[in-house]
């Protein structure tokens, strides 16, 4: 690898952040980080301000690393004093920076192949989620997240890779006493209010009641910032979760019995009395038509809140 220039490169905020930590515990000690490491953000860093740090002399360290964050827009503001940079980097200096995209064709790109190294970050897919949550969970917060905690958070709060660490980081000062993340906890922290709120919504659609679902939906929106990415999950969720105990009654199982196995732990009455007023082929509908609005959002064909208005009132009508 180079020694004096790296550039950390993903779209996944978290991972990068992850990557570039790594990277900074290798080269700089901890007990040398005051005198012989800067880090910041790139609009809150100069051009000027970063060589004049590479070119400083290192003070009691042999080399002093400069971290650039959330560079795009620094690279684009000082590409041809980068350039120039680059063509002959400071011996002692190592400059580190991390960007959404690093285009190869560019004459930066070809620079940094002869004195540097490009470190591109690619995201888990979604099979790989679960396993990455688990090793994120334990390598930051030393606390176990089981797989189907894992799951379930996945299907809440989304495949965004910040948000699902920002959950956990929640759920494990949330669950720190216990030293284990589990599906408990995820329901009450990072579901609770998202579910809820799915419930209350599809409470009104199966009382055919379009204006009290359409109400309570736009709540949700109003009441969660990551509602964009979250909604369809939570629905999701929750409709699985009634389609599973529709047939499970169906069977002949007793509501208890049904209630332990798919942990239903809240508004039990409210939720089996939702499934008296339902059929197993409508909620099998149900969760088909949403599963055409996830894949519509997350190919760019739909905005979430407009389908998700748009089905609610179909099936409320």
């Amino acid at each position: 690898m180079g020694e004096q220039i790296y550039v950390i490169a993903g779209k996944e905020e978290s991972l990068v952040n992850a990557r570039c930590q790594e990277l900074i515990d290798r080269l700089v000690d901890p007990q040398d980080r005051m005198t012989g490491l800067l880090s910041a953000d790139g609009d809150q860093l100069s051009i000027s301000d970063v060589l004049d740090e590479l070119r400083t002399a290192p003070f009691l360290t042999g080399r002093r690393v400069v971290v650039v964050k959330g560079a795009d827009e620094f690279v684009s503001k000082n590409r041809s004093a980068l350039e120039n940079y680059f063509d002959k980097p400071s011996a002692t200096g190592i400059l580190v920076l991390t960007v959404g995209s690093w285009p190869k064709q560019t004459k930066l790109a070809k620079k940094l192949a002869k004195v540097g190294t490009l470190i591109e970050v690619i995201p888990p897919k979604r099979y790989e989620l679960p396993k990455y949550l688990a090793e994120y969970a334990q390598r930051t917060s030393k606390m176990k997240l089981d797989r189907p905690a894992a799951e379930m958070l996945i299907e809440l709060v989304g495949e965004d890779l910040t948000l699902l660490c920002n959950e956990i980081d929640k759920l494990a000062l949330f669950a720190r006493d216990e030293k284990a993340i589990t599906s408990k906890h995820v329901e009450s922290l990072a579901g609770h209010n998202r579910i809820f709120g799915a419930f209350e919504v599809i409470e009104a659609m199966i009382a055919g009641d379009p204006l009290q679902a359409i109400r309570r939906l736009r709540n949700m929106f109003e009441e969660d910032k990551s509602a964009e990415y979250t909604v369809v999950g939570a629905f999701a969720y929750h409709l699985r979760r009634m389609f599973s105990a529709k047939a499970l009654l169906e069977k002949g199982a007793g509501p208890g019995d049904v209630a332990q196995k798919l942990r239903i732990w809240n508004n039990k009455e409210r939720f089996f009395t939702q499934l008296k007023q339902t059929s197993l082929e409508q909620l099998g509908k149900y969760i088909e038509q949403l599963a055409a609005i996830d894949y519509a959002v997350k190919t760019g064909q739909a905005k979430t809140q407009v389908a998700m208005e748009q089905l609610v009132l179909r099936l409320a009508g």
